[in-house]
């Protein structure tokens, strides 16, 4: 149909729309737990996923992801923040986009269009959390616990089985452990969050490499205090270590160097 002036006009009615386009949130922190030892060493770090439990129909009583529906006024990325503020009292951390979920049949309130997002917030962001009254709890969960122990509602243990993957991915390409170590840290900290996320890393040259192959010159560099000289802690360690931050470098990495 065109209009007078020429115009392209658009009926509306001409295809069907969704029932609802929500935005799920797969929201990951790293627990710290400090051992009972003697010597100084590391604390015991775990990788969990916050869910709430499901209060209303459909899947009732079942543990998922915090979401919500979009609303007309807002995008899909407001709609993110928004939701994983009301649903868990968490605001800011690293929120990030993971991709579409439109299997027909998902959700059996109609035809559902879910996109997903995934968050990675520090662990003291979590200790005042609280569910909102669409849901009952908001608890955290080892990933093992998330994907083979609990009912997840309608497809999160697949959208929580992608972001586990894409963060792991981004751990070993990005500088997204970050997100989880404080502003100033020692090289050994950095590789036990690595390892926690993706405990298949292993890498026995660890600190030379990060501090001299070309490739990742510039992503950290040393603390030093306003004389110039090397900051230390020996917080985790008998011996002190020097202590590095992340620089805004993010290097262009290849597969095939």
């Amino acid at each position: 149909m065109v209009s007078e002036n020429g115009e392209q006009t658009y009926n509306v009615k001409k295809y069907r729309t969704p029932d609802g386009v929500p935005a799920d949130i797969v929201m990951f922190t790293l627990t710290k737990r400090e051992r009972k030892t003697v010597t100084k060493t590391l604390p015991l770090r775990e990788l969990k996923v916050m869910l709430v439990k499901r209060k209303k129909w459909p899947c009732a009583g079942m543990w998922a992801l915090p979401g919500g529906f979009c609303q007309e006024d807002e995008s899909i990325y407001d709609a993110a923040t928004r939701e994983l503020k009301e649903e868990t009292g968490v605001d800011g951390g690293h929120l990030e986009y993971l991709g579409v979920y439109s299997t027909p049949g998902r959700d059996p309130r109609g035809w559902i269009i879910s996109h997903a997002f995934f968050a990675l917030v520090e662990e003291w962001m979590l200790e005042h959390r609280q569910a909102s009254d669409d849901a009952g709890e908001v608890g955290l969960f080892t990933l093992q616990e998330a994907l083979e122990e609990l009912e997840l509602a309608f497809d999160h243990h697949d959208i929580i089985t992608d972001a586990y993957l894409r963060i792991q991915q981004q751990m070993l390409q990005t500088t997204i452990a970050r997100q989880f170590l404080p502003h100033h840290f020692t090289l050994s900290e950095l590789y036990q969050v690595i390892q926690t996320v993706v405990p298949e890393f292993k890498e026995p040259n660890f600190i030379r490499k990060i501090t001299s192959t070309r490739s990742r010159q510039g992503i950290l560099k040393e603390v030093r205090d306003e004389a110039g000289n090397p900051v230390s802690s020996n917080q985790y360690s008998q011996r002190p270590a020097q202590l590095y931050m992340f620089t805004d470098h993010e290097p262009l990495l290849s597969i095939y160097t």
